[in-house]
């Protein structure tokens, strides 16, 4: 029988992961099955463009792997049962040797009332269509708040106000928006703001939201007719509900090579996973973390496979690219362990290059081993592994 590998998510990790997986094992002995709830790949860097009317190339899975393989299976997970080896796909249910767990994030409404029912995220496709359609409802003088003074948030407070020039935009973060930032990054980001007409509430802490805007901790509203919310992400509860050793967050707790430090033929990978990184911090939740550690389990897993050695590497970081609208950006250089240096480049120079990496994010899960030459080897032990319980 073929060793059965199950990814869950076809994110960036999850298809990465796929992708190079198929590159690496052959075809004889192993079967490798991606779980998505969609039919296409989703560019989630690109969201906020989505959201602010911009129209996004269709990138259809069965066109990204056809020929590789990879069988594609269009569900949602219910559930995963470790001990018995299956997913839970609500009408079927997938048994598995390897599993490579990627079901990403989702947007976090930190406890905070009203957010569900009053406020538009920008975390996946279906609610940043929801979030473009209703600014489409918007006449001029309409009044828009973002929350979260993150990357998220700035990119898409900036990228409505480019986009809709006769809209009122706010930005409110519970710090300072950009706080992070070198002193030169941030000086760049508050003039493209003013430039913008962004009007930025610094020091905000959102108690509630309303239908008509939100409420501070300190009793200031903040009207809005559309409140976007981008202070957070969270993973889905399905690993929690599991017996996988799990953070407080609910990310899966992995070892170097993004294999479960309770379950050795789970690996998790991207969002969902909690990895640490160079300097000993815990890997953000990114895309700039999500294809290293793509690469880093699927070779793992097909060493382990093939009986090969298991190389580790400390996954770092380079820069933080932010957009500010289509012809502004910031790069900000950053240590490998994310620390923020005094080098930085912006305006157009940095548009360009943010373009080139949201484009290499994709060229990524194209090109999974980045064209370098790979062979596919046999499993040592092609047999399928026992499932527990």
């Amino acid at each position: 029988m073929k060793h059965r590998i199950v990814v869950l998510g076809a994110g960036y990790a999850g298809a990465i992961a796929a992708g190079r997986l198929a590159k690496r094992l052959h075809r004889d002995d192993v079967s490798i099955t991606l779980v998505n709830a969609g039919t296409e790949f989703v560019e989630r860097v690109r969201l906020h463009q989505l959201a602010s009317g911009q129209d996004l190339r269709p990138r259809l899975l069965r066109d990204l792997f056809a020929g590789t393989g990879v069988e594609l299976r269009t569900a949602r997970v219910a559930a995963v049962d470790v001990e018995r080896n299956t997913v839970d796909l609500g009408d079927e249910t997938l048994g598995y040797d390897t599993l490579v767990y990627a079901l990403g994030s989702t947007a976090a409404d930190q406890g905070v009332p009203g957010v569900a029912e009053y406020a538009y995220d920008v975390a996946g496709k279906q609610s940043a269509l929801r979030l473009r359609t209703r600014l489409g409802e918007l006449d001029a003088g309409g009044t828009v708040l973002v929350v979260g003074g993150g990357l998220t948030g700035i990119e898409a407070a900036t990228e409505i106000a480019e986009a809709r020039p006769d809209l009122k935009v706010a930005l409110a973060a519970g710090g300072r928006v950009g706080g992070w930032l070198s002193d030169k990054a941030q000086r760049h980001l508050r003039g493209a703001l003013d430039r913008l007409g962004v009007t930025v509430h610094d020091h905000a802490d959102i108690a509630r939201v309303e239908a008509d805007g939100v409420v501070t901790g300190a009793g200031t509203e903040i009207k809005a007719q559309v409140t976007v919310w981008t202070a957070g992400f969270t993973v889905h509860p399905i690993a929690a509900a599991t017996t996988l050793e799990v953070s407080e967050s609910g990310r899966i707790v992995v070892d170097g090579s993004m294999r479960s430090v309770s379950h050795p033929d789970v690996y998790a990978v991207g969002d969902a996973a909690l990895a640490e990184g160079a300097g000993g911090g815990q890997l953000r939740m990114s895309c700039a973390s999500a294809g290293p550690m793509a690469w880093m389990a699927a070779d793992a897993i097909a060493a382990r496979l093939t009986g090969r050695e298991v190389r580790e590497t400390t996954i770092g970081y380079t820069f933080q690219c932010i957009s500010l609208g289509r012809r502004d950006g910031i790069i900000q250089r950053v240590t490998p362990d994310d620390q923020v240096t005094s080098s930085v480049v912006t305006g157009r120079t940095a548009a360009r290059i943010k373009e080139l990496v949201c484009a290499g994010g994709f060229w990524g899960v194209t090109q999974p081993t980045m064209m370098l030459p790979s062979r596919r080897r046999h499993v040592a032990v092609p047999e399928s592994s026992p499932a527990r319980g």
